[in-house]
Parts: structure tokens; sequence; C-alpha cells
């Protein structure tokens, strides 16, 4: 998860004015946290209290307990997102903390830049993959939205597990149908805004897949351009499990995390 948020904080200088270099400082003045770390933030609180309180919850899931994790996803995105109202959270997802409403449909990339605590917190793909379904179909209901927070999800379990680069490939090719035919210099030259998951997703495991270390994958993520912070969230979070994070860029957390999201992450640290 400190991979999908440190993402978050390096790309926020960028979104609104894409570079298309890897040369760039990794933290300005500008930089800050997001609704990435912020919604990614408050689906771990919500999963990591229903671990606690009601572990079986994640075993035999049928429509009652999908159910229940749902409403606790629902109510940590909403207590959350209404204590940072001003993290920058698209219309659809404001109206929705505002007004209360159901899923809206979407096939945006928030269900996926959120998704990485299901892939840190059970030990199995069934379940990492249907965590990541119920916590995208709160508010990201449509099939893209739910397949791209499983593909990250599943990217991310994957690579903490041990797996290759190519395997990791491979999967998310076979069961997602993403395209990864593409190198990133290739998608440097055209690549634009799109906060699609099918739009954003492929092109943040591509980094993933090219980059060399954490710090090199997220600066690959940020070059790229387009919706960068949360590209650079989404192949951040996938890099944080293949490679670890050096102690100096956890340690920088501090500087930008309010005493309410640090706290839920180092409850996330020693809970793993």
């Amino acid at each position: 998860m400190y991979g999908a948020i440190l993402g978050d904080i390096i790309g926020s200088p960028y979104e609104w004015h894409n570079i298309k270099t890897k040369d760039f400082p990794l933290f300005r003045r500008r930089s800050h946290f997001t609704d990435d770390s912020v919604m990614t933030i408050a689906v771990a609180d919500a999963l990591m209290k229903l671990k606690e309180n009601t572990p079986d919850v994640f075993t035999d899931m049928d429509d009652e307990k999908r159910e229940r994790i749902s409403a606790e996803v629902a109510r940590s995105l909403k207590l959350y997102g209404n204590l940072h109202p001003d993290a920058g959270y698209g219309g659809s997802f404001r109206r929705w903390l505002r007004e209360g409403e159901g899923p809206y449909f979407s096939w945006g990339n928030g269900s996926a830049m959120r998704t990485s605590p299901a892939g840190w917190l059970f030990e199995d793909m069934d379940t990492v993959r249907a965590v990541a379904g119920i916590q995208a179909a709160v508010t990201h209901n449509h099939p893209e939205g739910i397949k791209g927070a499983e593909a990250v999800a599943s990217a991310i379990f994957m690579a903490r597990k041990g797996k290759t680069k190519d395997e990791i490939r491979d999967y998310i090719t076979g069961e997602f149908g993403y395209d990864f035919s593409k190198t990133c210099d290739e998608i440097r030259l055209y690549y634009e805004f799109d906060v699609s998951c099918q739009g954003s997703i492929p092109q943040a495991i591509t980094a993933f897949l090219e980059g060399k270390d954490f710090e090199d994958v997220v600066r690959t993520a940020v070059s790229l351009g387009g919706d960068s912070d949360t590209i650079a969230a989404m192949a951040g979070s996938i890099a944080e499990a293949y490679y670890g994070i050096p102690d100096e860029l956890i340690m920088k957390l501090d500087e930008y995390l309010t005493e309410d999201l640090a706290e839920v992450t180092e409850k996330f640290r020693e809970y793993l």
C-alpha cells in the first residue's frame, strides 16, 4: 500500500502538467497526497476492521457476506472522503459522497487506484480477486471498473508471492485481456490524459514490467503522461510487492500524510 501512496504523491505535481521524461525531482513543493491515497487508506481501514472483527466474512463468501464487506467499504470511503473533501475527487464520486447513493456504473480508474490492500491482506487469488471486485463495485460497478481493480490486485498478489514478471504479464493478459504489446517508449509518444481503467491500467502495468526497481517504475509511470498520479499509484503498488521500497522513501510519507491517514498506514504495516 505504501507504493500506491508514494506513487500518488510523486505523480501529483504532473497530473495536469505532464512530463515525458524520467528525469525529474521525486518530491517537489507541489507534491501532495490526493484522492488516490485517501481512498486506498479507506479501503485498507475497512478491510482490516473486517478481518479483526468478523474474519469469517472472507470465507465462503455468499451474498450476505459480500454485502457486509461492501457496506463496510462504503462506510470507510465516505468517512475518509468527507474528512478530506479537497483531495481531488471526480464529479461523480463527489456526488456519491454528498448524496450517499449506490454505485454509478463507472469504468474509471478510481476502482483500481484504491485496490492495493486487497492484494496484500489475503493469501489466495480467489479471495484477492473477490475482495478487489467487491470494493470496486461500491462505486465502480461497470465491468471495466471491476476488471481493472481485480487486475491490479492480482498483479500485487502475484508479485508478493514471488512470481516472475513474465508470469504476471501472462496471467493479466489471459485473465483480463489487457494488451502489453507496446513499450513505454512507444506509449510515451502518443499517450494523453485518460481516466478509464482500460486506458490507464495497461500503461501502469507496462511501467512496472519495464522498471528496474521501485523508483524506476514510478519514474517510468509518471513519464508516460496522462493521469500521472493514478498511473504511478497503480504501478507503484505492484512495484512495492515485487521490489520492496527503500526505507528513506517510506520515511518521506511522514512529511505528507495527515495524522489520521498516517495512523492507518502504520497499522497496516504492523498488521502485515
